[in-house]
């Protein structure tokens, strides 16, 4: 049996975070630097702590990496363009087909199906888990949880056996640099349905009433509050289960431009709270 009381799953954004051969989600690869801040300032206890990665770059990596080596002679192959085609497309690729033809979607949430199999044989059935997710990966996550939702409204049965693997034990979640409100235009204001709290199968003592809390930099162009994208964020935004928290990402050179959507890593403004927030887990625990 491991010492492991709760598990931080961490996903990251658009980009390549990672390269080379498919690692075991213990890896420290994008968050190295975010857990390494966060197990300075939370201490001795990290040991208990299981902080798994979910990379999921692979999935579209080949694919644009083959791209741009076959129109290099016809339009140049500079860092811009490459920017395009690893971040924008990363986000364009991610959605639902009605036809099923495009397996993007199911291929991503795969890779979080991995790493929640992971938390459930590592920590336990109903492991308690914090969940932090960068950019796209906000949207990716809020997807992932909403579709496991829906499936229980629909068919009255729990897609999985366990409630980790049902993301019914996430007793927090913290995007940063989150983009969600940019996904929400093609629908009716109205029609929008935030996720309920993924916190079912938590003992009260880990039902924390902000169980979302969402930090932005008004000079990161990819990052957004979740208020006023919709009235029922509105309503969580009022009620206090989500929390807009408005930093200064990155250092003095790219806290005020949009660099500042990589910066949130080494930032104090984030990693001392989610210290904070592992610390109140494992109080309870």
């Amino acid at each position: 049996m491991s010492n492991f009381k709760m598990a931080v799953v961490v996903i990251h954004g658009m980009g390549s975070q990672f390269s080379g051969v498919e690692q075991p989600s213990s890896a420290l690869t994008f968050s190295r630097e975010l857990h390494k801040r966060v197990e300075r300032f939370v201490g001795a206890d990290m040991g208990e702590v299981a902080w798994r990665e979910v990379v999921w770059a692979h999935v579209l990596q080949g694919r644009q990496k083959e791209y741009l080596r076959k129109i290099k002679r016809r339009t140049g192959y500079d860092d811009v363009r490459e920017f395009v085609v690893r971040n924008l497309s990363d986000a364009a690729s991610y959605r639902q087909t009605p036809d099923g033809t495009d397996k993007t979607y199911e291929a991503i949430h795969a890779q979080v199906d991995r790493v929640m199999e992971d938390v459930r044989v590592q920590v336990g059935d109903q492991a308690p888990v914090l969940l932090l997710a960068h950019s796209l990966g906000g949207h990716i996550m809020s997807n992932y949880i909403y579709d496991l939702q829906r499936h229980l409204l629909d068919t009255g049965q729990t897609l999985h056996s366990t409630p980790v693997r049902n993301m019914q034990t996430v007793a927090g979640i913290m995007t940063f640099g989150c983009n969600i409100p940019i996904f929400l235009f093609a629908y009716p204001e109205a029609s929008i349905t935030p996720i309920a709290p993924p916190n079912s199968a938590l003992p009260q003592g880990l039902r924390f009433q902000t169980w979302w809390y969402n930090f932005f930099d008004k000079h990161d162009v990819l990052g957004y509050p979740l208020r006023d994208c919709a009235p029922a964020y509105d309503l969580l935004v009022a009620s206090r289960e989500i929390r807009d928290v408005s930093i200064n990402s990155g250092n003095i050179f790219t806290s005020w431009n949009p660099l500042s959507h990589n910066g949130y890593w080494k930032d104090p403004d984030l990693y001392e709270p989610v210290g904070r927030m592992i610390r109140n887990m494992l109080r309870v625990l």
